[in-house]
């Protein structure tokens, strides 16, 4: 087995690295193992509506980045006490959809450092104690197939609500919904002497489990890193996919959003129609007042990105107190996106 310690904390960048790592580079019949940690983000999966998964007010507020991966399940959160891990091996070694094969190695560690009740359950978590401190996702092309996954050992939970809160009455899509889970963290389970353990240590004494090693000096043949020339061509995958608003946004099933609020000048109830990303139809109600009939503006927001810049931008053209009088047009916006 081989393996490689990503000093990146961009969830889109490791991402791309993992890609790039599974489809561009040969390591024979050898399992790759990797691992990665990131700031606060956002992961939806590839079938899923980033908009349907997210609480954007919030994610924008508190500066999370959100992407789209390429493996299915559900959407889930990160930040700097989650650690990833990424198994990488020819699609013929395993089976497509066995998860056990990937996690329980992960797991009899987990074990050894104290975890007793960690297991395997149902389709792709692991649980603790009957909580989820990690889900897994699979992806497969070319021969190649990677099973990556979570390991919450001390995130910020009081986030997770937060920031993957929608209300459930104001879309309605085809995408795949996120089911959420009781989840906690791996930390308090560990052996007294990982209490205070940390994510670089954490994955380290990890890798030393899976190799059954003392010492990371032991392996340090077995460790690949990345080159310039490597990262030149995962770079131009970070731009194709994982910094992409086409990618992450755009590939959102067809939805239907409303949008309400109500102001001191009326309330406004918006429905909107989105596909591929793009405004294709909107309706404005509520009891507001505008000299001009408010379709007219509506037909202004059509083939627009769904996006709340490229909204503002077009409303602010439209000048929206002529329909909507006395709401300010950076309010109208921020209602709508």
């Amino acid at each position: 087995m081989r393996y490689v310690s990503m000093t990146s904390h961009n969830i889109g960048m490791n991402l791309a690295t993992e890609q790039y790592l599974m489809n561009e580079k040969d390591f024979g019949q050898e399992p790759l193992v990797l691992f990665y940690y990131e700031e606060p983000c956002i992961i939806v999966g590839r079938n899923q509506n980033t908009a349907e998964e997210i609480n954007q007010d919030y994610v924008k507020e508190h500066n999370i980045r959100v992407t789209r991966r390429l493996s299915g399940g559900g959407a889930v959160y990160q930040d700097l006490g989650n650690l990833c891990f990424s198994f990488v091996v020819p699609s013929d070694s395993e089976e497509f959809g066995d998860f056990k094969s990937f996690t329980q190695p992960i797991v009899d560690v987990l074990h050894k450092m104290g975890a007793t009740t960690a297991e395997v359950s149902g389709r792709n978590d692991i649980l603790v104690d009957g909580k989820k401190f990690s889900g897994n996702a699979m992806y497969s092309k070319n021969g190649k197939t990677f099973s990556h996954g979570t390991l919450m050992l001390n995130v910020d939970l009081s986030v997770v609500a937060d920031a993957l809160h929608v209300a459930q009455d104001k879309i309605a899509s085809k995408g795949i919904k996120s089911v959420r889970s009781r989840v906690t963290n791996l930390r308090p389970y560990l052996a007294k002497e990982y209490q205070d353990i940390d994510v670089p240590t954490f994955r380290d004494d990890l890798l030393k489990g899976l190799f059954n090693v003392d010492s990371l000096e032991e392996i340090k043949d077995k460790q690949y890193v990345v080159t310039p020339e490597d990262q030149k061509e995962i770079d131009k995958i970070y731009e194709q996919y994982y910094n992409n608003w086409d990618w992450v946004y755009g590939k959102n099933p067809e939805f239907t959003t409303k949008r309400r609020k109500h102001f001191n000048m009326g309330t406004i109830d918006a429905r909107l129609d989105i596909k591929d990303g793009v405004i294709k139809n909107v309706k404005f109600f509520g009891d507001f007042f505008g000299p001009q009939d408010v379709t007219h503006l509506a037909d202004q927001l059509k083939g627009v990105k769904y996006d709340r810049d490229a909204i503002a931008a077009v409303l602010e053209k439209a000048g929206t107190a002529q329909y909507i009088t006395g709401i300010p047009t950076a309010e109208i916006a921020d209602l709508l996106a």
